[in-house]
């Protein structure tokens, strides 16, 4: 079994489709039709396997056919597993500015002028975009910032600390009319 920590997320199935077996899978891939040519991908199901036979992108999702999923019966008990291959099955990242975000998880958060704001705990997408979840560790709350140049402009992983530069709110920088 791969150890967890050089696993990387790159799916999670979710319900049935139809009644011949396939399922919809939830791709976290750049390319969500991507998901299908990594070949076996390991799961969070101790000694399950899956392996994507076809694939085909319908809406924000990836309906597929799963090597041994034959009807709906089968492809429901596969709902909510995530699917992971092994770190070094990925390509490393082509630019500075190009990075996995399993890379980012634990990194230090640090503002401008270096006061620490956190941990990074999270990249989450709840549909208008990339953000970043920040923890203090401390008090234990947690900051979402918008994962954009503007608010994040350094990533530095082999130091292990971003930059976040936290955005004005618009009724601040505005001022009272006269």
């Amino acid at each position: 079994m791969t150890e967890t920590s050089n696993r990387i997320l790159m799916g999670q199935i979710g319900a049935a489709h139809g009644i011949k077996g396939e399922v919809r899978i939830t791709p976290f891939t750049q390319h969500p039709e991507a998901i299908a040519d990594y070949g076996p991908l390991h799961t969070d199901r101790p000694g399950l396997v899956i392996t994507i036979t076809k694939a085909r992108v319908q809406k924000n999702v990836i309906v597929a056919n799963i090597k041994g999923v034959a009807d709906r019966n089968a492809a429901e008990a596969l709902n909510g597993v995530s699917l992971f291959i092994d770190r070094s099955r990925l390509p490393e990242p082509d630019d500075e500015d190009d990075f996995y975000h399993a890379d980012l998880l634990g990194l230090e958060a640090r503002l401008d002028n270096g006061v620490v704001l956190g941990k990074v705990s999270a990249l989450p997408n709840f549909g208008a975009g990339d953000l970043i979840e920040i923890r203090d560790s401390q008090s234990g709350d947690t900051f979402l910032y918008p994962f954009t140049k503007a608010v994040v402009p350094t990533v530095r992983i082999a130091e292990g600390y971003l930059t976040i530069v936290v955005p004005l709110d618009a009724e601040e920088g505005e001022e009272e009319p006269d």
